[in-house]
């Protein structure tokens, strides 16, 4: 494979695309396919025959707004609509060319044009499962312009040059973990993709991976070429058995284009991927436990040094990066570091994938810059807090963040800024919470969350009970919905107390936050 098949392969996309005068885009993610989005589809191709017109009928992944579904999109008009069933097939069809219709458009502008899309941007534009629709949209061509016009070095270069961190929650430098990996010594190297989803609220990772699983695989590509890597695992949870199929069939197809083997367009690179299944256990998300759990063993964290960057699966240096660190790599390939860089805060480069959940108008996968505002976010994309309620907080971060009250919407999303609030990145789940929501009730579920984990562990490896815990469970017990629901008051009784990783934290901290 050359950049100029790769053209090609492109050229006749497009070429056959236009054949048709109309496409009709149908989300087939999980939301909008456990609404009849297959039956849906079925009925629009049907009517489209029917009719006569040329209409392409087209799967895609994940658009958005999940709580819109069935969402269909209509190009080259750009008609998107929400809430569709079957018997809408011919009403749509018929307005092909003419006026929409009108019961079903949706009008989402505010909701999309505050978002930037580059891990998202063929979100809604191509089908998951045909590989040339991913080439027809520049895909593989990042990877093809490392191997023939790049060094190992060179590529590392370009990913610190962009400033990107992990995405998986930690936020640690992904050139840095790049060219530590790089630097190790020894014959055998691997890449692994950390799809272990398992934070509450978060689905951004499995969108991805059913929705554009070309884009996860070609930054995999592109890490290990830079790292010095020839075999690569994704760990996926079985709970997404339609990413784990979408992810097999893309692999299969880019083992057939000559993208993944021996000798990749023609270079001395070699390089394959396999995927592996995890049972479910959220502390597999933590590296070394992920690592154990590939390797047949229980999924059980050990303590670091030695890093996985140096000593990970049997014992050889390996990369981990989670999915959406990955699905940012091939952009940044493309278009330079400098260009990735320039979106962002000065210290969180890039954008975030966020799942928007909870008590929220709109519901669903939002891909906005750093340090856009959280009021931006959960008011103006997110349409707001519904049914006439009002905001208390939303939770970031998983079962370690914490929750984000209302007087704190105004803070830039970054790395830094959340941990100053007592909440964490997480992988970039958002519950939301209004007036009705009991924030001990919150924090009883994800305590009992972390704690079943902790009790699943071996002798030996579970941390010591706080000596608090026994006096908080029997407050949650006994003290009562009612009760649990007042705010917790500081020992002169007139404000509410917030603590965070830190303890306490003053408002002049809280103000700090807020100007950055």
């Amino acid at each position: 494979m050359t950049i100029e098949e790769l053209e090609q392969i492109a050229k006749s996309v497009c070429q056959e695309n236009d054949k048709y005068d109309f496409e009709v885009n149908v989300c087939m993610d999980l939301a909008c396919a456990s609404q009849g989005a297959d039956k849906l589809r079925e009925a629009l191709a049907k009517a489209a025959e029917a009719s006569g017109k040329k209409v392409l009928v087209r799967r895609t992944g994940c658009m958005g707004p999940c709580s819109s579904g069935p969402l269909v999109r209509v190009d080259p008009e750009e008609t998107l609509y929400h809430h569709v069933n079957a018997g809408h097939a011919e009403a749509i069809v018929s307005s092909l060319g003419g006026d929409p219709v009108p019961e079903l458009q949706c009008d989402l502008n505010e909701h999309f044009d505050k978002q930037v899309r580059v891990v998202l941007e063929n979100a809604g534009y191509i089908d998951p499962e045909k590989v040339d629709d991913y080439i027809s949209r520049d895909g593989y061509k990042a990877l093809l312009t490392a191997l023939t016009e790049m060094t190992p070095n060179g590529v590392v270069h370009r990913i610190t040059e962009s400033g990107l961190r992990g995405r998986g929650g930690g936020g640690y430098p992904t050139g840095l973990k790049w060219g530590t990996v790089a630097k190790a010594g020894g014959d055998l190297k691997y890449v692994v993709c950390n799809g272990d989803e398992g934070d509450p609220g978060a689905f951004m990772d499995r969108s991805v991976m059913e929705g554009d699983p070309h884009r996860v695989i070609e930054g995999m590509a592109i890490a290990a070429y830079a790292v010095g890597a020839s075999k690569g695992f994704i760990y996926v949870r079985a709970e997404y058995p339609v990413a784990v199929a979408r992810l097999t069939t893309a692999l299969r197809d880019a083992r057939r284009r000559g993208l993944l083997g021996n000798g990749i367009c023609n270079t001395p690179f070699n390089f394959d991927v396999e995927i592996r299944l995890g049972a479910g256990a959220f502390v597999c998300g933590e590296e070394t436990a992920l690592i154990a759990s590939i390797e047949g063993r229980r999924g059980t964290p050990k303590p670091r040094p030695p890093y996985p960057a140096v000593s990970g699966l049997w014992g050889k240096p390996t990369l981990i990066n989670n999915v959406e660190t990955y699905a940012n790599i091939a952009p940044i390939v493309r278009n330079g570091g400098k260009w990735f860089a320039n979106m962002g805060s000065e210290r969180s480069k890039g954008t975030k994938v966020f799942a928007l959940t909870g008590k929220i108008a709109n519901t669903g996968l939002v891909e906005v810059p750093m340090g856009i505002k959280l009021r931006e976010i959960i008011e103006v994309i997110g349409g707001g807090v519904p049914d006439g309620h009002t905001f208390k907080a939303v939770q970031t971060g998983g079962p370690s963040g914490g929750c984000i009250p209302a007087e704190m919407l105004d803070v830039g999303v970054s790395y830094d800024a959340l941990v100053r609030l007592g909440s964490i990145m997480g992988s970039g789940g958002m519950i939301v919470m209004d007036d009705t929501s009991c924030m001990v009730n919150v924090a009883r579920v994800l305590h009992d969350r972390v704690l079943r984990e902790v009790h699943s562990l071996p002798r030996g490896h579970s941390p010591d009970v706080h000596p608090a815990e026994p006096l908080l469970l029997r407050h949650w017990n006994h003290g009562g919905p009612g009760s649990a629901c007042k705010p917790v008051r500081n020992h002169q009784g007139n404000q509410p107390v917030r603590t965070g990783h830190d303890g306490a934290q003053s408002r002049a901290e809280h103000a700090q936050v807020l100007q950055e």
